[in-house]
């Protein structure tokens, strides 16, 4: 299969790119290669959206599928106009930031509430206009956080890192968490959309689980028996402990900015779309150093007398 992605060069374009070249497709990374290369296997063409010839390179050829993770609505529909009629398939990542709810629990991708399209607007407002440019012909997949290899954030490795039987910090849970999308399962998602022509709107998130659940698989994966520890956010607060990533955090965002209320993916599993076990998930890591961790810990201790 010929495939282009639009991107290619990093994180998850360049994950997707990979992951189709183990596949044995003819892959090419189009972008602008200012921040890095694709993957050994596929080819790179530097292209501009920016600009309206800025996809003259890619000449008249023709492709079975293309990939673009964008998230700016103008360059999408500028790739639209130049591939047009040229690409079998188109699969776009979006992201569970459309959505104008996220507290009700049990909605669904085709149905939910989205936010207004708005051309330089927030990120999410900015995705639904990118998603209207493909006016219902391609696979949308909204993904949730996108952690593993090339994730700049470290925001999720930081809990996939520790030593047995050490005690861990984590905030108070409230009841439950939506799981985060992995590179490896994001591109999965695009490559086997494209082989098989599957359009239409799907959520690319795991089924929920608990707070508990998700540290005990991280906790497996490390062979670790660690202890967890339920910190107040108000005592990680007055710590300076940082909400979300960076070099003094605890990572993940809080329960307001990733949404307690579980999606309903049944049409995504019922679609074929798979998987990657949590366990599988890496990347860099950032967040609270073991030492500083330890000092918090005996902080709150010391505090509950």
């Amino acid at each position: 299969m010929r495939l282009p992605v639009l991107g290619g060069t990093q994180f998850l374009g360049r994950a997707i790119a990979a992951h189709a070249v183990e596949l044995g497709h003819a892959v090419t990374c189009a972008a602008r290669g200012l921040s890095g290369s694709g993957p050994p296997g596929a080819r790179f063409v530097a292209i501009d959206r920016d600009r309206v010839d800025g996809l003259n390179a890619l000449g008249r050829e023709t492709f079975d599928a293309a990939v673009d993770v964008a998230r700016e609505p103008g360059r999408v529909r500028r790739a639209l106009a130049a591939l047009d009629g040229r690409v079998g398939h188109w699969t776009f990542v979006s992201t569970t930031s459309v959505y104008a709810d996220t507290q009700t629990p049990g909605q669904r991708a085709d149905t939910a509430p989205l936010l207004a399209p708005a051309e330089d607007g927030p990120y999410g407002a900015a995705k639904v206009a990118c998603e209207r440019a493909f006016g219902g012909s391609a696979l949308i997949g909204r993904a949730g956080l996108i952690v593993g290899p090339g994730d700049p954030t470290g925001r999720f490795a930081s809990w996939m890192t520790g030593s047995p039987g050490a005690a861990r910090c984590w905030r108070r849970p409230r009841p439950r968490i939506r799981s985060s999308s992995s590179t490896g399962a994001t591109s999965r998602a695009g490559s086997c959309a494209a082989e098989r022509g599957l359009t239409g709107l799907f959520d690319a998130v795991a089924p929920a689980c608990t707070r508990r659940a998700f540290l005990a698989a991280c906790a497996a994966a490390l062979g670790s028996s660690s202890t967890l520890v339920w910190a107040d956010q108000d005592f990680l607060d007055r710590h300076g402990v940082g909400r979300e990533s960076g070099p003094y955090s605890l990572p993940l965002p809080l329960p307001d900015t990733i949404g307690d209320a579980s999606r309903d993916v049944s049409a995504t599993l019922a679609a074929g779309l798979t998987l990657r076990p949590l366990e599988e998930s890496g990347g860099p890591v950032t967040g609270l150093t073991a030492d500083k961790e330890k000092a918090l810990l005996a902080a709150w201790q010391a505090e509950r007398g």
